[in-house]
């Protein structure tokens, strides 16, 4: 099998064993706070043995030493884990995908303010369209039942949260982040501890904690894994699975339907981005293929 297959199936994978994460959410009976609390110990825990029983305790070191910027990459990411859980618990399902499928456009935006980087005339056609749809999928939450405004904004939140990691990361391209995962997650459940029930809640719902810290843990180590064999482009493609999938599981699972609005405004945030990332991967293999000029003696 090529490096490039085993990378697609890899991440593939992965992406599907995040598909369900929001359905969980659904299906545990108790407060954000809670369903939180547990998302983070199980699956942070899980990929912490996993890390010392690879790394050992130097790949803490490495992330320690790159100070301020890992840090804010650990801050970000772990504030995005709770806040999914509240954005879940707040709007529908298709609204908190739909809006996190954004988060490309986002990591245009803080790379250009941070890191200086040209946003390309198609990631400004991109940002056009996503952001249409983005209003589409706003437009119906006063409408929608299980759909409201203020889910929408935190997932809004939660994209940009992850965006920014996402950009924090590119800084630090010479250091393995992945121990800063299980740091991220569990600090975040720390973090929630104090309005939470876990005890209670893991009584009535255990086997549902575990099976989503299972399935979050696999997801993320599949889908940290998988990248390192294709290009980003692919990899975006990819992940819009999640976009497509969860809210079609949650409304055969549990009948949440996504409401006309949403399953309008989603359709042009992921038409935009396949188009758009299409063409990016079209770019860079008709870059890769394209002859090189001589720059020696004809032979």
């Amino acid at each position: 099998m090529s490096d490039h297959l085993k990378g697609l199936l890899i991440t593939a994978t992965g992406v599907l064993f995040i598909v369900p994460d929001s359905l969980f959410v659904r299906l545990i009976a108790a407060d954000p706070a809670s369903v939180a609390f547990w998302r983070g110990l199980t699956a942070g825990s899980v990929i912490l043995i996993a890390v010392l029983a690879t790394q050992g305790t130097r790949g803490f070191r490495a992330v320690a030493a790159t100070g301020a910027k890992g840090a804010l990459y650990t801050v970000l990411l772990g504030a995005a884990a709770p806040g999914f859980v509240l954005a879940v618990s707040w709007t529908s399902v298709a609204n908190v995908v739909f809006i996190l499928a954004s988060m490309p456009v986002f990591a245009a935006i803080l790379s250009r303010v941070f890191l200086g980087e040209t946003i390309s005339a198609r990631m400004i056609v991109t940002m056009i369209g996503v952001f249409a749809g983005l209003a589409l999928i706003l437009r119906g939450s006063g409408e929608t039942h299980g759909a409201h405004w203020r889910g929408d904004l935190v997932a809004l939140a939660v994209s940009a949260s992850f965006a920014g990691a996402i950009t924090t990361a590119r800084r630090l391209r010479a250091v393995s982040l992945v121990p800063a995962i299980p740091v991220a997650m569990i600090g975040a459940s720390l973090v929630v501890w104090p309005l939470a029930r876990p005890m209670a809640v893991w009584a009535e719902s255990w086997p549902l904690l575990l099976a989503h810290g299972a399935f979050i843990s696999v997801a993320t180590s599949l889908m940290t894994l998988g990248p390192r064999y294709i290009g980003a482009p692919e990899v975006a493609l990819l992940i819009l699975l999640e976009s497509v999938l969860a809210p079609l599981l949650a409304w055969a699972v549990i009948g949440e339907d996504p409401g006309g609005w949403a399953l309008i405004g989603g359709a042009v945030v992921i038409s935009v981005l396949l188009v758009s990332n299409l063409w990016a991967l079209g770019m860079g293999r008709r870059m890769r293929i394209r002859p090189h000029p001589r720059t020696g003696p004809p032979v």
